[in-house]
């Protein structure tokens, strides 16, 4: 249900929705001409060789995409105003990020993470449950994290049986939470 990007820390509130979307962080320079090894963090690698252009950490000018290729969780960036490979070099721990007009259409019940962290979550009666404060992912599925008022926390699976609707323009998530019974 939801597609990651990589925002670990609670937020206190609502995040604001980011213009830019990260799909990885370089982690070291490949070969001698400046091209950039970057580990992959986004659910769409393959739309990474077909970028035009991509942002190194806090730039607010954006670098066009030369080449790039796609290996396994890796993909080898080359990127313009970066020939050497000390310069590539210098770029290890960069996060990588794109602008979101480029970033891969979601089918109708998927969401970014940070389109979920933050929101309330009720119940289907409207009864306030707490706010989602962290995003599992597990594998199987997605396991939403929501902070309760009382400060303990509710851990509800992101599947369609327990999140009966997301409301981003309330920014609320309506679940029905599942019911655990002793089997005695």
């Amino acid at each position: 249900m939801t597609r990651s990007t990589p925002n670990r820390q609670p937020p206190a509130e609502r995040p604001a929705s980011p213009e830019r979307l990260s799909i990885g962080r370089i982690v070291g320079a490949h070969g001698v001409r400046g091209t950039l090894k970057l580990k992959i963090w986004t659910h769409f690698p393959d739309r990474i060789p077909h970028l035009e252009y991509v942002y190194l950490g806090e730039e607010p000018t954006p670098r066009r995409l030369l080449r790039a290729r796609v290996q396994g969780d890796l993909a080898f960036l080359q990127l313009e105003g970066i020939t050497t490979r000390n310069e590539a070099e210098a770029m290890r721990g960069v996060v990588v990020r794109i602008d979101r007009s480029q970033a891969a259409p979601l089918a109708e019940d998927e969401y970014y993470q940070f389109e979920i962290l933050g929101l309330q979550v009720v119940d289907e009666a409207g009864n306030l449950l707490g706010r989602v404060i962290e995003i599992l992912e597990t594998g199987a599925n997605d396991v939403y994290i929501v902070q309760r008022p009382d400060g303990n926390e509710l851990l509800l699976p992101a599947i369609r049986s327990v999140i009966v609707a997301v409301d981003l323009e309330q920014q609320r998530l309506v679940v029905r939470p599942p019911r655990y019974y002793d089997e005695d």
